[in-house]
């Protein structure tokens, strides 16, 4: 489960990664990605971006589960896999000495943010708003549970003499019936947006997994044309 600590840190990392990539508009380094400096960052990058496929593969690997699972556990693993794509991320942006000139380059950025976005709403916003659903869910199963009691009672003049002391000791009996009808409504409403939220969530899955396909494409055309065409802090 995620705590809210994670939640923190998961939320001001997406913020900075986010505020990150228009910084071009206050510093930009055409010769920077060249240098020695930035193929540190681009190679440190390509290096993480590669380590991630190591989740995917052991999950969907019986052999290779087997294997890895007896030095590392599977939610270790996936914490790894967060990590490190955030870091994966933030080095290949700062790699591009913020100049995003080229098509290539521009395309595979933007996968890139679309794969740590993504994966960040699978791991930390995802839990969360299944969490807050099921505890809607049980609170709604508690405010009908305690209208039909009270309907039932009004319904029944004997019974409600005869159940009054019990009544007037419980504090959810004692709610009046319109304000229970209120009570429904509103966590109705909020069962219906929390649903549609999570329903915007699970479509993530499709969008991480093809934006990671386009991703590691255009990270290997990358590297294969700088490989061609030379590097240029070795000249």
């Amino acid at each position: 489960m995620v705590n809210a600590r994670e939640r923190l840190i998961a939320d001001l990392v997406l913020a900075s990664l986010l505020l990150l990539v228009p910084a071009f508009l206050l510093h930009a380094d055409g010769r920077f990605a060249g240098s020695l400096a930035g193929f540190v960052l681009g190679a440190g990058a390509a290096a993480l971006m590669v380590l991630l496929l190591v989740y995917p593969l052991t999950k969907y690997s019986a052999v290779l589960k087997a294997m890895v699972t007896r030095c590392v556990s599977m939610p270790a693993l996936l914490a790894f896999h967060a990590y490190a794509g955030i870091v994966a991320a933030f080095l290949g942006l700062l790699h591009t000495g913020h100049k995003f000139q080229s098509p290539l380059g521009i395309a595979l950025v933007a996968s890139m943010l679309i794969v740590v976005v993504t994966g960040l709403v699978g791991r930390y916003y995802l839990p969360q708003t299944a969490t807050e659903l099921r505890q809607q869910q049980a609170h709604l199963a508690t405010l009908r549970s305690a209208y039909e009691h009270v309907a039932a009672s009004l319904s029944s003049p004997e019974r409600a003499a005869h159940d009054g002391a019990a009544m007037r000791a419980s504090a959810v009996q004692t709610v009046p019936l319109l304000q229970l009808v209120d009570g429904i409504s509103d966590v109705e409403a909020a069962i219906g947006s929390s649903e549609a939220v999570k329903k915007i969530f699970m479509q993530r899955i499709g969008l991480h997994v093809l934006a990671a396909i386009v991703m590691y494409s255009l990270l290997a055309v990358h590297v294969a044309a700088e490989v061609y065409y030379g590097l240029r802090w070795l000249a």
